[in-house]
C-alpha cells in the first residue's frame, strides 16, 4: 500500500504561482462577495482579473500613457473557466502574464488561487486592444509598452498552467 501523496504548503505552492504569474495581487474575499448559493458570485472573479490586469498596466506604464497621451488599453473580449467555489473567509492571489502580442493587440492569460484551499479557483484570458480614446480607433501598441510587456511573456501562451499549482479536476 502506497503512501498518501502530500500537498505542498501554501508557502510553496504560492511560491511556484508567483513564478508562473510575474504579475499578482493578494486579494481578501469580502463576505458580500458571496450570492445567495454561498459561494463568490461568477462576476467576482472578473473583479479579480481585473485586479492583476490594472498591476500590469501600471507596472509597464500603460496607464501613465493612457491619462498624458489620451492612448491606452481597452478590454476586449474576456473569458473564465472556474474550477472551484470560493467562500469567506479566505484570500485569493490574482495572476497574470503576457500571452501572444500582436500589432494593436495582446493577449493576457490569468489565474485565481485559492489561499484556503491550496489551489487554483479559475483560469481566464483577456484581449486586450490599444486604443486613441479621442477617436475610438485602435493603435499599435507603443513600442516602449511592447518592450515591457514582452517581458511578461511566457513560453508556450496556451493557457495551461505549468503544472506548479494544483488545478481542481485537472487543466
Amino acid at each position: 500500500m502506497s503512501a498518501p501523496e502530500s500537498r505542498p504548503s501554501l508557502d510553496e505552492t504560492l511560491r511556484a504561482f508567483r513564478q508562473e504569474y510575474p504579475i499578482h495581487v493578494d486579494i481578501p474575499v469580502a463576505w458580500g462577495e458571496m450570492d445567495s448559493f454561498q459561494h463568490v458570485n461568477n462576476i467576482v472573479y472578473f473583479r479579480y482579473f481585473e485586479s492583476a490586469r490594472i498591476a500590469c498596466f501600471e507596472r509597464v506604464g500603460y496607464t501613465q500613457l493612457a491619462s498624458e497621451l489620451g492612448q491606452g488599453p481597452i478590454l476586449a473580449s474576456t473569458d473564465c473557466r472556474f474550477r472551484i467555489p470560493l467562500t469567506y473567509p479566505d484570500t485569493v492571489t490574482s495572476g497574470t502574464y503576457i500571452g501572444e502580442i500582436g500589432e494593436s493587440d495582446f493577449v493576457m492569460h490569468y489565474a485565481v488561487l485559492s489561499h484556503r484551499h491550496g489551489q487554483g479557483a479559475a483560469l481566464g484570458s483577456g484581449r486586450i486592444v490599444s486604443c486613441e480614446y479621442k477617436a475610438a480607433r485602435t493603435t499599435p501598441v507603443p513600442e516602449g509598452i511592447r518592450e515591457q510587456l514582452s517581458k511578461l511573456q511566457r513560453d508556450g501562451c496556451d493557457r495551461t498552467p505549468t503544472g506548479a499549482v494544483a488545478w481542481a479536476g485537472g487543466r
